[in-house]
Formats: structure tokens, C-alpha cells, sequence
């Protein structure tokens, strides 16, 4: 009589548009790693994607605890997304503080994986648990799929000299492979990744790599799946793309503007949350031209940047909200000084220190006007992670053509998002012209160009072109100290209209939609991809709605006003309490109706849609919903 092997459970491959995943667990237990591993995988697969990795704010919460939860989110299409999803499909929870702190955002129907081993008396305890929701049936509206990773995890590490503690950081690995299997995808970008990282940690690279083979042949064999997802690669415009977060495009777009212009790149910065990456990422490509400098605070960066401006550098300094208040002072020498430099601004929650690791874009009126006299800048705000590369260019080309510091809007929701991003050849990128002065006899140093008003850019070591620099007044003609009432209007008014006058070097606000209709919403920063897709959808159904994004904050694009007046009603969603309203009520007295949402979190494309309907009279007052607390969402 012969043995027979067991057959493998043969599982039916059901084809998707469109996935999202949210893998979550306690802030040790690697969850940032595994969705950015997923994520690469999903990017070579050629899928659209877009993610949302959210940090607990806390530095060292208690292990188990609900403030120590991380999580990450990624959606990926074979068509063209532009958010990281609304409600994830499906929910990886390592522990009953991710279940509860992410439960309530998880689809009905959806597929929750969790680690029943970590489903402790003592883990629900530390969540707030009085019993166990995998078997009090609370979890009935989910298909609910009970896995001993931990355990599993240890069986495929035996052998391996590694203490328990040890094997327990490679189960996030087994959760990757379990997942990777699920949707598709293959091991090889992810084992390519941990060959390079571990290759000094020899059992420590074993014991991921056999979980992460373990989780993938888990899923291939047992019979707790009787199904598994494909996503076909997307259609995209083609040329080379690689994946990248918005911190990072923002580091390349630096560069790329240090290329273009051919000045050396200096930054000067304080580390801070959620600014920090682009520190790091400039500090590894000291061999492109770029100088980094970590100063000993904010003042310091910000006051090296203004030398390295003055010393004839491309000088750029970089921060988040609290760091902007810190740098006000030496920013308004730069604007009288008339330099060219950059101010990275990735905004996080604030007031204060706020919550570090979430998002908000409540810094714009900071930027406008946080600063003390008539102190005006150029603003320019990204729209997506990958429009981070060219607008940091844009700064740049700015700044030097109009002799004047340029603040740069990110927020933490940009810059720690990511998505495809097709690599730019060097002639699609736009020219970046800039002249030092030239010696002549009757140097003047603030004699403007008569176009753009800006001054000519006289650096130190270059005979005849000595003039004084500091932050009193100066004489419109000679560039001495000068108390003179009439001058001193006279250089306000310069400083004031030589940024108004940029609005000739800015394209045109484009909208997509009618050109004309019942309602326009209009945003600005990271509520591109929320307020794109609800308007999208919107027009699908017949309304009569059309969005426009800012890119350009100060000056506003010259045909900002007759695209406004072209329709009944404006909304405009901001992560605030309503700044660019503010503005935009002010400037063009119109009756702009604001959407505020200050969470910490991005808008859903539900949350617009609602307020899109409740502008046409579809239904009554929007309203979030914050787990079981609904807040009215008006202005």
C-alpha cells in the first residue's frame, strides 16, 4: 500500500480593480517595514498605488498599549488612484490594540487577519477589552481569519541561535509572505531587499527570510483561504518609474534644481518631525554637489542658510510648523537682505508640538503672514508625493528670479506618502536663469530690474560690489541704512509688488470639470487626491461640479478670480480651520464656503462626496463621523 501526498486546497483566483490593504500592529512590530516591502513589490508588479503610513506619535508607548499602534495603508489599481483608499478591504492586525484602534475603519465584509496568539488576557486587557472579540461574536460583520503567526513563526525559526525575543521580531516577515501569497505577489523584490539590509547579520537575515517563506507557503496550503486576489498591472504612460515618498521627491527636486541652475546646493536644518527624511536623503548625495548641515537648532539652520544665500549658494533650510515660528525672525532678514532661499515647511498637527506624526495644512497663513512688519514671500505647495520632485524646482526658479525667499508647503501626509513616479527626462524640466551682479562703475546694489523688481545678486569677494547688508532699513538708491519716511515706503512697496509680480512667471490655475457650472471645489496640498476622485465620481453621476488645486499660494495664479465667478457655489476642504478660505474670501469677496477637517488625517473621498451633495440640496448637513461621535462639518 503507498502513502499519498495530500493534494494542495485548490483556491479560486478572483480578479480586482482595486485593493486596500492596512497592515497594523504595535509600534516594534515592524509594520512600516512590512508595508513598504509590500509596497515595492506592488510597484515592480506595475500597479497605481498610493500609501498612507501612520506613525504613533508617542516615542515609547507601552508595548500593547493603543497610542503604540502603527499602521500602514497602501491601495494599488490597475487603474489610475490618486488616494490610499477610503476603508481598507482588508485588515492585518498583530495584536487587540490594532484590531481596536483600526476595526472601525475596515469595510463590511472585509478580511481581517489577526495573530491569535497575541490575543492574551493581559494584551485585551492593555487594550480595553473586557473579552475576547474573536470569540464573543462582535466580529461577525468580517471574515475574520485566526492565524498562530507567532507560534507558526517559531516552528520555521527552530534551530536558528537566536533567543525568543529575537524570533519574535521576524513574525512581521511571516505576516508579509502570508500576504504577499494572498494578492499575487512574488517574494523576490522583498528577498533581494533583506539580502542587501541583513548580509552583516547572517541568522538574523535566515530567520527572515524562513518566515517570510514560511507566511507564503502558509497561505499556498492551508484551508483557511478559499480565495486569492490578482490585480493586473496598471496602464501607465511609459518611461522608467521607481516608487517614492514625497520627502524623498522633495530631496531629488533640490537637487535636480542644483543641476538646472548649476549653483551648489546648501541645506541647512534641525531635525524635526515629519521634515527629517529629506535631511537624510540630501545627506547621501553629498557627491551631486549638495552641502548638509545639521545645526544646533532652528535659529542656527535658518541663519547658515541666509550666509550660504549670500555667499552666492543655492541655500535651502527645512522644517515643520514649530520650526517655521522659530525661523520667522531670520526669515523676514531674508526678506529684507532681498536673497533667494528656500523654506521647507512639512506641516504636521499643531498648535505646539501638537501630534508630530499626523497631518494637517493649518501653517498657511504662518507662511503669509507670520512674520513681524509687511513681510512678503512666495508660497508654493506640492499637490502629490510625486509633485514634490517639481515643485521644489519651481521654488527654486522663483526665488532666484525674483530675489526673494520662497516658503515651500509640504504636509505629513505628502511627504510620508508615496506612489509611482515616472523619472523625468533633463528637457522636460523648465530652465532656472539667474545672474550674479556685474562690476560696474556706479554699482548700486538695490537697483531693480525693471520687469521683475528684483535686485541684482552681488556676493562677497568681487571688487566695487562691497554694500552693507543687515536687516535696517535700506536706502532705495544706494543700499545704505536709512531712516527716511518716504524711502521706507517706497522699499515696502518694492518688497510688496516684486512678489505680486511673480504671478507673471506662474502658469495658469487649470480645473478639470465644466469650465463653468453649480459648484467648484478648490484645494490646495495634500487634499488633491481626495478632492480629484469625489469630483470625479461626482461628474460620473451628472453633477455639476468641477475641482481646481493650487499649487501657487502667493501670488495666486492671475486667472484665479474669473475661474471662481465662473460658478454658483465654491467649496473649499482643508485640513484647518479654514485659512485659504480666509484668503480667498478676503481678496475676492466671494462667499466661499470652507469644509474643515482637523483629525490629524486626510480627507476620504466620502467625506467630500457628502459635502458635494449637501452644496447641491441631495441631502442635509454633512457630517464626520469619528468612530461613534459625529461632528458637523461646516465652516
Amino acid at each position: 500500500m503507498t502513502s499519498q501526498t495530500p493534494a494542495k486546497p485548490q483556491h479560486v483566483v478572483e480578479e480586482l480593480d482595486r485593493v486596500t490593504i492596512r497592515f497594523a500592529g504595535d509600534s516594534g512590530d515592524g509594520m512600516q517595514l512590512t508595508g513598504t516591502q509590500f509596497t515595492k513589490t506592488t510597484a515592480v508588479f506595475g500597479n497605481d498605488l498610493a500609501t498612507l503610513p501612520d506613525y504613533p506619535a508617542e516615542i515609547r508607548a507601552p508595548t500593547g498599549s493603543l497610542p503604540g499602534v502603527s499602521g500602514f495603508q497602501i491601495s494599488f489599481s490597475s487603474d489610475d488612484i490618486m488616494t490610499p483608499g477610503d476603508q481598507p478591504d482588508a485588515l492585518v492586525a498583530m495584536n487587540p490594540a490594532a484590531l481596536k484602534v483600526n476595526i472601525g475603519d475596515l469595510r463590511a465584509g472585509g478580511l481581517l487577519i489577526v495573530d491569535e496568539n497575541e490575543f492574551s488576557a493581559a494584551n485585551l486587557k492593555k487594550a480595553g477589552y473586557a473579552a475576547n472579540p474573536l470569540e464573543d461574536g462582535s466580529l461577525a460583520a468580517y471574515q475574520v481569519i485566526k492565524i498562530e503567526i507567532t507560534r507558526q513563526n517559531e516552528l520555521a525559526l527552530e534551530g536558528l541561535p537566536l533567543n525568543a525575543a529575537q524570533k519574535f521580531k521576524s513574525r512581521n516577515f511571516y505576516a508579509l509572505g502570508l500576504v504577499l501569497w494572498l494578492y499575487g505577489r512574488s517574494m523576490e523584490t522583498t528577498v533581494k531587499w533583506a539580502t542587501e539590509r541583513f548580509k552583516r547579520m547572517p541568522d538574523q537575515l535566515e530567520a527572515n527570510l524562513r518566515a517570510l517563506k514560511a507566511g507564503y507557503n502558509f497561505g499556498e496550503t492551508s484551508e483557511l483561504f478559499h480565495t486569492r486576489f490578482e490585480v493586473e498591472p496598471a496602464k501607465v504612460r511609459p518611461g522608467t518609474y521607481r516608487h517614492i515618498s514625497g520627502n524623498e521627491a522633495t530631496a531629488l527636486g533640490f537637487i535636480g534644481a542644483s543641476v538646472l541652475s548649476g549653483l551648489p546646493l546648501f541645506y541647512g536644518s534641525y531635525p524635526i518631525t515629519p521634515a527629517s527624511d529629506i535631511l537624510h536623503e540630501l545627506a547621501k548625495l553629498r557627491n551631486f554637489g549638495v552641502k548638509t548641515f545639521q545645526a544646533e537648532d532652528e535659529i542656527a539652520a535658518i541663519g547658515a542658510t541666509i550666509g550660504a544665500a549670500y555667499g552666492g549658494h543655492l541655500a535651502l533650510t527645512g522644517t515643520s510648523g514649530p520650526g517655521l515660528a522659530l525661523k520667522s525672525e531670520a526669515l523676514n532678514l531674508a526678506v529684507m537682505t532681498e536673497l533667494p532661499l528656500v523654506v521647507i515647511d512639512v506641516q504636521r498637527s499643531g498648535p505646539s508640538t501638537g501630534m508630530p506624526t499626523k497631518t494637517e495644512q493649518s501653517d498657511l497663513l504662518q507662511a503669509m503672514y507670520g512674520r513681524n512688519g509687511d513681510s512678503p514671500v512666495i508660497i508654493v505647495a506640492p499637490a502629490t508625493p510625486s509633485d514634490c520632485f517639481f515643485m521644489a524646482i519651481e521654488a527654486f526658479r522663483l526665488a532666484l528670479k525674483y530675489m526673494v525667499p520662497v516658503i515651500y508647503l509640504s504636509d505629513g501626509y505628502l511627504g510620508n506618502g508615496s506612489e509611482p513616479w515616472r523619472i523625468p527626462s533633463m528637457d522636460e524640466l523648465p530652465k532656472i536663469e539667474w545672474s550674479y551682479a556685474e562690476q560696474t562703475e556706479d554699482f548700486q546694489p538695490y537697483r531693480r530690474n525693471p520687469e521683475t523688481l528684483a535686485r541684482a545678486w552681488a556676493v562677497p569677494g568681487q571688487p566695487g560690489l562691497e554694500h552693507r547688508i543687515g536687516g535696517l532699513e535700506k536706502s532705495a538708491k544706494t543700499g545704505d541704512i536709512s531712516y527716511d519716511p518716504l524711502n521706507h515706503h517706497q522699499m515696502t512697496m518694492f518688497r510688496k509688488e516684486r512678489v505680486a509680480r511673480a504671478v507673471q512667471a506662474i502658469p495658469d490655475l487649470e480645473v478639470q470639470g465644466p469650465e463653468q457650472g453649480e459648484l467648484l471645489v478648490l484645494g490646495w496640498g495634500g487634499t488633491y487626491g481626495a478632492i480629484t476622485s469625489a469630483c470625479d465620481r461626482a461628474r460620473q453621476q451628472g453633477k455639476s461640479v468641477a475641482s481646481a488645486h493650487l499649487r501657487y499660494l502667493n501670488p495666486f495664479p492671475g486667472n484665479l478670480e474669473k475661474v471662481l465667478r465662473s460658478y454658483d457655489k465654491v467649496l473649499i476642504p482643508e485640513l484647518n480651520t479654514g485659512q485659504l478660505s480666509l484668503l480667498i474670501r478676503s481678496k475676492f469677496l466671494i462667499d466661499a464656503v470652507p469644509f474643515n477637517k482637523i483629525a490629524g488625517q486626510p480627507f476620504k473621498i466620502a467625506e467630500i462626496q457628502g459635502k458635494i451633495d449637501e452644496l447641491l440640496g441631495l441631502r442635509g448637513p454633512y457630517e464626520f463621523q469619528f468612530g461613534s461621535a459625529a461632528v458637523l462639518a461646516g465652516g
